[in-house]
């Protein structure tokens, strides 16, 4: 919202311009309380109908009462949801106490997804059982490893509900936890279909039909958090909200990123638990064999120092691997390198030369490669699904599908990525800043798409948000080049305060589908660019195409709102802006 003290560093305002724009302000304001009680109204309506039969009524009307009130509040809470009959039919099932209590019907339906996910996570074992494929059964380990993720984040999100007696259940920060590990779970479960898909398997439709209860009850439970957290940010209920500056800060990371870890950050080289050292001169020659050592689920930081040379292996962090720190001698000397990739049978998902799905992970100083080459088609250079993720000063380099940023918050500073096709993509509330995107030259009749954004719920906290950025060319580049392409129906991406090199077509972006616009739920857009392929006169004409964000929409996507929700504290050591 704008602000008299906004207009200040512009000029003088005059009294007739300050009473108007406190007419302006008086006026959104009554706007703003009268949509919110409304909002109010339909969630707790029905709790005043249990007051009312408990004060009229004796007690088995009252206990008559309560059982329509139960029913009322379910339908009110419910109505917010894409599947309301699904969301009606569990939660009554359910609701033993006919609670009213939409936190309480929130709590309840959390639980009803992690009893879905745990019948579903047993799911690719027993296919794999039905097929001698190794390509399906390669799929399937993906389904396996993703589904059992669910239904650990599933885990996560009830227990961020279990409160103290003196205490309040939800604030910010629970909320915004809670809508992150949704979306995820949502995010794994089209990963695994995404999986069978590409791998040509006969279970897709089978997998789909057992899939469509734990799908919409989790898209259920994200609509219902997303609803409360409407409320309680609008009312400013259940916790104190730290304020934001207006100010650009320049001197630090998000605000998860721990002093201690900021501190790390900001030393050449911090103090190793383990050094790793392809030429023996470290405590072990192999990422793995410093991998071994980290415990797991451990709130202390493990650092491993990987000194300059080129480590040919593929390394996997699953989710049990927390606050690993990894850093080397430099983006071009300290280097992962591998080389699975989709033409020899391994699904996208597992082609990463290194992958992590702990939380708090973070590189510095690092390279990673997917060598296999542009004939390979998908072969990932990283995959991060690393909640509380971040990437500083580190380069990224393959083809098709270099980075796949698959979910959950994740910052990237000052990194290189280069590829082809799609060579961002991923479903992660993604933000990347001061780094350099380079477009590649990819084989003969192929075109290069920078982004591909694959949000599937209306209601996931997801997308990526590219914010003073240089995209140029890594190559001399003449194949047709955009901006990004929507991957699924929700796909988001926005592209704001980059310098964009010349090699773009002026259309900026196209279809997944040659030749059929995407559907009008996408929401695409850029924000102040500037360099020769930034004009916008000549960009597609889609309906969920912005060309010219407003402000406000482009500062929905900046760190403090996109990765941080409504916290921000200043005090930070490396550099980092966390506004437009």
């Amino acid at each position: 919202m704008d602000t008299i003290k906004s207009f200040k560093g512009y000029g003088k305002v005059d009294p007739a311009e300050e009473q108007a724009f406190r007419r302006k302000t008086r006026k959104r304001l009554i706007i703003l309380t009268v949509s919110v009680v409304l909002l109010l109204a339909v969630i707790i309506g029905a709790v005043a109908g249990t007051l009312i039969h408990k004060r009229n009524n004796n007690k088995d009307s009252t206990f008559q009462g309560s059982n329509a009130s139960a029913a009322q509040s379910i339908k009110a809470v419910c109505s917010q949801t894409l599947y309301p009959e699904s969301c009606y039919n569990s939660l009554s099932d359910i609701n033993k106490s006919n609670s009213t209590d939409p936190e309480e019907l929130l709590k309840l339906s959390l639980q009803i997804v992690f009893n879905a996910l745990s019948d579903v996570a047993t799911l690719p074992d027993k296919l794999e059982a039905k097929t001698t494929n190794e390509t399906v059964k390669k799929a399937l380990g993906v389904c396996g490893t993703v589904l059992n993720d669910a239904v650990e984040y599933l885990q996560d999100s009830i227990s961020e509900m279990d409160v103290k007696s003196n205490e309040k259940m939800l604030n910010v920060k629970k909320i915004e936890d809670i809508k992150t590990w949704l979306s995820t779970a949502i995010t794994n479960q089209e990963t695994c279909i995404d999986a069978l898909e590409e791998m040509n398997s006969t279970f897709v439709e089978e997998t789909k039909s057992l899939m469509k209860n734990s799908t919409e009850y989790a898209s259920n439970s994200l609509a219902i958090v997303s609803k409360i957290s409407a409320i309680v940010g609008k009312f400013n209920l259940n916790f104190h909200r730290k304020m934001l500056t207006v100010t650009e800060h320049k001197t630090g990371f998000p605000e998860w990123v721990s002093p201690n870890l900021r501190r790390l950050l900001q030393e050449v080289k911090p103090t190793p638990n383990v050094t790793v050292a392809v030429d023996g001169s470290g405590d072990v020659k192999t990422i793995r064999e410093a991998m071994g050592m980290v415990k797991k689920k451990d709130k202390a930081i493990f650092i491993i120092y990987i000194k300059e040379g080129v480590y040919k292996e593929n390394v996997v962090l699953d989710k049990s691997f927390w606050n690993v720190m990894i850093y080397g001698d430099g983006k071009t000397k300290s280097i992962v390198s591998g080389s699975l990739n989709f033409i020899d049978g391994t699904p996208t998902f597992s082609t990463a030369t290194f992958a992590v799905a702990g939380r708090g992970f973070v590189a510095m100083d690092m390279g990673f490669i997917n060598t296999a080459g542009p004939q390979k088609h998908q072969a990932v250079a990283f995959r991060s699904g690393s909640d509380f993720s971040v990437f500083y000063r580190c380069s990224f380099d393959a083809y098709q599908d270099t980075l796949y940023p698959h979910s959950n918050r994740q910052f990237y500073r000052d990194c290189d990525v280069t590829g082809t096709i799609d060579f961002i993509f991923g479903n992660a509330a993604v933000v990347f800043q001061n780094c350099k995107i380079m477009p590649r030259q990819p084989m003969a009749n192929q075109f290069v798409t920078i982004t591909a954004q694959g949000k599937k719920d209306p209601n996931q906290n997801t997308g990526i948000s590219i914010q003073k950025c240089d995209i140029s060319a890594f190559d001399k580049l003449t194949a047709p080049t955009y901006l990004g392409r929507p991957w699924k129906e929700f796909s988001t991406t926005v592209i704001m305060q980059s310098n964009i090199g010349e090699f773009l077509k002026p259309q900026g972006w196209i279809s997944w589908v040659s030749g059929v616009d995407p559907p009008k739920s996408i929401f695409y857009g850029e924000y102040m660019n500037t360099g020769p392929g930034a004009a916008v006169d000549q960009r597609v004409k889609w309906e969920g195409y912005r060309p010219s964000l407003t402000s406000s929409d482009a500062n929905r996507f900046t760190v403090a709102s996109f990765i941080e929700g409504a916290m921000w504290l200043p005090q930070k050591n490396v550099m980092f802006d966390s506004t437009l």
